[in-house]
């Protein structure tokens, strides 16, 4: 059973189908960070400062725990893709099975964590007094959402797999909806704050993973996940596991840095932790204009790695890095000339956005480096190598960071000093990563097999 040609990755022109492929993905990724951005301008002016400081502090201690274990999700992505580029359609079905039933066990180990360690992490990472017990209620109602969050993603890195990414567009335009709605009700109606603003989201997470799971079985693809076979089929598991897990510490090892530096900011008072969270809500529009680009990456060189098209794979991430490039450059310099303007829409606060503009000037001008660092490590995964790009990323982001912060920031203890770490970083790992795809290609995609000449 041959899969349909719209999902065929491996035949005809590149570039068009990796920009209809990505673009619903940024759709996707945009609308999430406006509805992220919805909570964030209720809670700052319908609650106040401190309120807006609980929901942004979490976010590093959130994406340490989650991004972890949606590693493996990686993992589903890339094993997908190749089996349906080598047309091993058991395969293709077992793992479907697998990622589906190991993310909702994994969701639920992540309630249990997000609960018992919630407030000593906050504590560890220098949370103020005034803004912790805020901050423990606002994670510990948000973990509650995680094997919805969990089998959401996997779901749809599954789709990716395939070509789909206009269904989890849709989903993502339904759930956001009745997330902005229920923010609007809980926190300005009932006043629950930030407790509201964590309800709603688990809320529109759970119908998410209704959605796409509901999309999965009523299927006639390949790709069908069938309740009566859902079980783990260990092989594939640890296959997953052996691509994926590196993925997962290498997104920690970020996650890790970053609460570093969110130890940092903590460390000025609440007025920056506003500002840094209002400019790290305006500058996630750039970031996922230039990911979708990047997480296209993984899904056509694992369907182009199966089917042995060699040839292809240079393009992909020539294609990457200049769509990518081009994509963080036209979100990002608008967001820093008129972040004054855009920062208003969380905090009318003159300290606050004075903070926030900061932030804005160093990250949205230079965040397309982080498509440089990205593309060579998502090639190298999507074809079996994820261990190295795991390796490059932990000791050239988290451990530079880590050393930058306790010496040159030590030396300069100034916002624009601890921000440059960012930049700085990047560009390390992109040389590095470069390097290292380079060798992959001469060692592993030669001799290349040229595509038939009838496309």
């Amino acid at each position: 059973m041959a899969f349909g040609s719209k999902y065929d990755m491996t035949r005809g022109p590149l570039l068009g189908k990796m920009i209809s492929f990505a673009l619903p993905l940024m759709a996707s990724g945009v609308l999430q960070l406006l509805f992220n951005a919805a909570d964030t301008a209720v809670v700052g002016r319908f609650t106040g400062p401190e309120a807006l400081a609980a929901v942004g502090s979490n976010g590093a201690l959130v994406n340490l725990i989650v991004t972890l274990f949606m590693g493996l999700s990686v993992g589903t992505n890339v094993l997908t893709a190749q089996y349906l580029g080598s047309s091993r359609y058991k395969d293709v079905e077992e793992t479907v099975h697998t990622s589906i039933v190991s993310s909702a066990l994994f969701g639920i180990i992540l309630i249990a964590l997000g609960w018992i360690f919630s407030h000593p992490l906050l504590k560890a990472m220098g949370t103020p007094d005034n803004v912790i017990n805020l901050s423990k209620l606002y994670l510990r109602i948000f973990f509650l959402g995680m094997p919805s969050l969990m089998i959401y993603n996997y779901g749809s890195a599954i789709l990716r797999a395939v070509g789909d990414t206009q269904h989890p567009l849709f989903f993502m335009m339904i759930s956001g909806v009745i997330n902005v709605i229920l923010n609007l009700i809980l926190v300005i109606v009932f006043k629950m704050g930030v407790a509201g603003v964590a309800i709603a989201t688990v809320v529109s997470e759970t119908i998410s993973a209704i959605l796409v799971v509901r999309l999965l079985m009523k299927t006639s693809e390949i790709w069908r996940f069938d309740i009566k076979e859902a079980r783990i089929t260990w092989s594939k598991l640890l296959a997953m596991t052996k691509i994926g897990l590196p993925a997962g510490l290498q997104g920690a090892s970020f996650s890790i840095s970053n609460i570093l530096i969110q130890s940092s900011i903590n460390s000025f008072g609440s007025a920056v932790m506003a500002g840094n969270s209002a400019a790290a809500n305006i500058e996630g529009f750039c970031y996922v204009a230039m990911d979708s680009f990047a997480q296209a990456s993984i899904s056509f060189t694992g369907q182009n790695y199966g089917a042995r098209q060699y040839a292809r794979i240079d393009r992909i991430l020539v294609y990457t890095l200049l769509l990518g490039t081009g994509s963080a450059l036209l979100f990002g310099l608008p967001a820093y000339l008129f972040g004054g303007s855009l920062l208003k829409i969380f905090s009318t606060d003159a300290e606050v956005i004075k903070f926030g503009l900061i932030r804005l000037g160093i990250i949205c001008t230079m965040q397309f480096m982080s498509c440089w660092m990205s593309t060579p490590g998502n090639v190298c995964r999507a074809i079996g190598h994820s261990l190295v790009p795991m390796i490059i990323t932990i000791t050239c982001i988290c451990v530079f960071r880590v050393i930058w912060i306790f010496t040159v920031f030590q030396a300069n203890r100034t916002l624009k000093t601890l921000y440059l770490s960012y930049p700085i970083t990047w560009l390390l790992a992109a040389i590095v990563g470069m390097c290292y795809f380079l060798y992959i290609r001469k060692k592993e995609l030669r001799p290349i097999k040229e595509e038939p000449v009838s496309e």
